[in-house]
């Protein structure tokens, strides 16, 4: 992913790449920290908990089960 180099992992929840949540495409992550926003993320878009949540549960997030929806019913 484009730009992780740039990630302070001392400013964020994340504790390294491999701790990152990537969208599917493989384009964005979501880092989570707490009190100022660190310098490295001042101007990017910032969501609150409730925002993000909804955020990752649409596709380009969390992959499309068939098999799931198929089994509850879900068109």
């Amino acid at each position: 992913m484009k730009g992780v180099s740039e990630i302070n992992f001392s400013e964020v929840m994340q504790t390294s790449e491999d701790t990152l949540r990537i969208s599917i495409d493989g384009t964005k992550t979501v880092l989570k920290f707490v009190g100022k926003t660190p310098t490295f993320l001042v101007g990017l878009t910032q969501y609150n908990h409730s925002e993000i949540l909804a955020i990752m549960h649409t596709p380009e997030w969390s992959p499309i089960d068939k098999e799931l929806m198929k089994k509850n019913k879900i068109k």
